[in-house]
């Protein structure tokens, strides 16, 4: 897993889990990631639109073009939440499984190096974008 050629390769970023509320961490790497030209997809089935974007439910709850669009999901959701994210990333074709700083399920990432993903755990995108590309 190479995290440097990860950011440089993707563009397109589904984040699970995501906040309308500006203080929060997963709408804070939102908006850095739009700031940095990434296209985000934000997941959330209790909000419709978060940073002026429409928001879905679930990966599985997007049309399917849209879907086929996303190559990193990053996952702001408790550790024992995230087997069914993987599960949906690996169903829309996604090339990397992203979980944030604090968040790491050993099974789901095992799940998703075997059905061909990148993983990252316990890592902040944004902090690794700083550090790594800009």
């Amino acid at each position: 897993m190479d995290i440097r050629s990860i950011l440089s390769r993707y563009r397109h970023i589904a984040v699970v889990g995501i906040s309308d509320k500006p203080e929060r961490a997963s709408n804070a790497v939102a908006r850095y990631l739009i700031r940095e030209g990434y296209t985000i997809y934000p997941v959330n089935p209790s909000l419709r639109e978060v940073l002026g974007i429409e928001c879905w439910p679930s990966l599985s709850a997007m049309p399917e073009e849209l879907g086929k669009m996303i190559e990193i999901v990053d996952i702001f959701r408790k550790p024992e939440d995230v087997p069914p994210v993987v599960d949906e990333a690996i169903a829309i074709g996604a090339k990397a499984i992203w979980m944030q700083l604090g968040i790491t399920n050993e099974v789901a990432a095992d799940k998703a190096v075997n059905a061909g993903l990148e993983v990252v755990q316990n890592r902040c995108i944004a902090v690794d974008h700083q550090n790594l590309i800009d």
